[in-house]
């Protein structure tokens, strides 16, 4: 079965999870970079989705005449 899309709210549950993990040090040495890796993903996915979010409402906003 293939993978459901990455969601903002998905990505930021699972950055959530990452950085609990690294709080409470049960990401091991061996696993630190993949997890580090991830997170950078996470978080680019979501500061794309933000900003993307941000023109759209923006546009909207204009279009409607209230900005």
């Amino acid at each position: 079965m293939a993978d459901k899309p990455l969601t903002y709210d998905k990505a930021y549950a699972e950055l959530e999870q990452i950085m609990n993990d690294l709080q409470a040090d049960r990401i091991g040495v061996d696993e630190l970079t993949v997890k580090v890796k991830r997170a950078v993903e996470l978080i680019t996915f979501c500061s794309q989705m933000l900003r993307s979010t941000e023109d759209e409402v923006g546009k909207l906003v204009k279009k409607l005449g209230l900005a």
